[in-house]
């Protein structure tokens, strides 16, 4: 999932994941990351992370690029919840699946693999939580800095839509999964 931590620092777990990662790609078993875990996979597959241009924070559009139809069937469009500073670059192999305005790599696919940058996992429970971390960004609201208050409007209803997005893509990955 995600975190505050990069990537890139010097955290003794971070190389055992990336092997587990390589392990996991060497034996064709699927692998999904959200945000943190997406950035962990972009890395293990040789690509890079760094600082992206803005930090995105809160709700924001992702668009599907002609490559997601396999993963998104017609969505074009839809709100997707952030929450980073950093993203990776395509590794080689990899192909873009979403992209924003304020993020070029919000999702890639790599075979069985599904690396995102936004996240479609949250609850309101979740938002909630980080919501009260929103201080500690020192990030000033912005076209890609949302206040807590404005993630919190209408809540429901966009978890609701982001919900019927993610059951899309998680049904999708876990068709790559191997039968037992």
């Amino acid at each position: 999932m995600g975190g505050p931590m990069s990537v890139n620092d010097d955290l003794p777990w971070i190389p055992l994941t990336l092997d587990l990662i390589r392990n996991a790609d060497a034996r064709n078993i699927p692998v999904i990351g959200h945000c943190l875990g997406g950035q962990l996979m972009a890395k293990a597959f040789g690509g890079t992370v760094g600082k992206n241009p803005v930090k995105e924070i809160g709700w924001g559009e992702v668009a599907a690029t002609d490559a997601a139809k396999d993963w998104l069937g017609d969505t074009a469009r839809f709100e997707a919840f952030h929450w980073h500073g950093e993203t990776f670059t395509l590794p080689l192999g990899a192909t873009r699946i979403l992209q924003s305005a304020y993020c070029a790599n919000q999702a890639f696919a790599h075979g069985p693999h599904l690396a995102m940058q936004c996240h479609v996992e949250m609850t309101d429970t979740m938002i909630r939580g980080w919501c009260q971390q929103w201080a500690a960004e020192k990030a000033p609201p912005s076209a890609s800095v949302q206040t807590p208050e404005q993630m919190q409007e209408n809540m429901e209803v966009r978890i609701a839509a982001m919900r019927t997005v993610a059951d899309r893509i998680y049904g999708r990955w876990i068709k790559g999964l191997p039968s037992p």
